[in-house]
């Protein structure tokens, strides 16, 4: 019965198709302080001769790893990269969920024993033990508070990483331990949930931060704002005038803003 029911998720997820058909994403768990955490993951046929780009994938609270999967697609797009759909824990939401029935992240350093970066730790190790990984190509992504672990791994593990990308979220109580590093930054421009406000004052921050000048249209696209950096760390924002949804459009930008950077060892 579990064998049957999993057959069918990769198939509602469209796991086994396109481009990706020979490499189905595996589901495969570790143990962090005695809780089975779980993730899908992308494995290129070649990660074990050839090193290979990780992206690390988050989902929004109340969502799922096979949902991200659907929604970001990285896979598809970026088939030479290791991508891990993570799942989360029920989480206490800061602004939905107060009693935390649904899944999701911590939202700051210390929060629920630091089990989601402890959680990461134990799945970059194991890659790194498994696999061939490029570790000057390491990034992240997510959306809402996905989005959020998103700026708090940025905070708390920058040094892994080569660009971020995340979405719908601010990083209020992240900024003071950012350190430069390529930035998309994603937004509705009307979300009704997280605020733009607020998310613009950290797309402000993380500008100056990284002695960003004045924008300028990305790579031919209307959509996508750049600010170059004097030290190589630019920003991009990808706004629409939606809501707080994720930017339908979003992912192949977000592939084409990873494939422009690595990290300089």
């Amino acid at each position: 019965m579990q064998r049957r029911f999993f057959l069918f998720l990769l198939a509602a997820c469209g796991m086994v198709s396109g481009a990706v058909a020979a490499e189905p994403l595996i589901r495969k768990e570790w143990q962090v302080d005695g809780v089975t955490r779980e993730a899908l993951l992308h494995i290129p046929a070649t990660a074990h001769e050839v090193a290979a780009p990780v992206v690390f994938a988050f989902h929004g609270h109340g969502g799922r790893m096979a949902s991200a999967v659907r929604s970001f697609s990285m896979h598809t797009l970026w088939p030479e990269a290791l991508v891990v759909y993570m799942q989360g824990l029920n989480t206490p939401g800061r602004l939905t969920d107060p009693e935390g029935k649904k899944p999701g992240w911590q939202h700051a350093a210390g929060d629920q024993g630091d089990r989601d970066l402890k959680f990461f730790d134990a799945v970059l190790a194991s890659l790194k033990a498994d696999y061939r990984v490029d570790t000057r190509r390491i990034y992240s992504m997510g959306h809402s508070n996905g989005g959020g672990f998103t700026y708090l791994l940025w905070a708390e593990r920058g040094d892994v990483f080569a660009a971020l990308a995340p979405s719908a979220a601010p990083a209020t109580r992240s900024l003071s331990k950012l350190k430069p590093k390529p930035l998309m930054h994603l937004a509705g421009e009307n979300d009704p949930l997280v605020k733009f406000e607020w998310q613009q004052a950290t797309i402000n921050f993380v500008r100056k931060l990284n002695q960003c000048g004045e924008g300028m249209t990305w790579d031919q696209d209307a959509n996508c704002t750049l600010y170059p950096s004097a030290i190589g760390t630019p920003v991009v924002t990808a706004l629409h005038p939606g809501g707080h949804e994720f930017l339908k459009d979003g992912p192949p930008l977000i592939v084409k803003f990873f494939k422009q950077h690595a990290k300089k060892e």
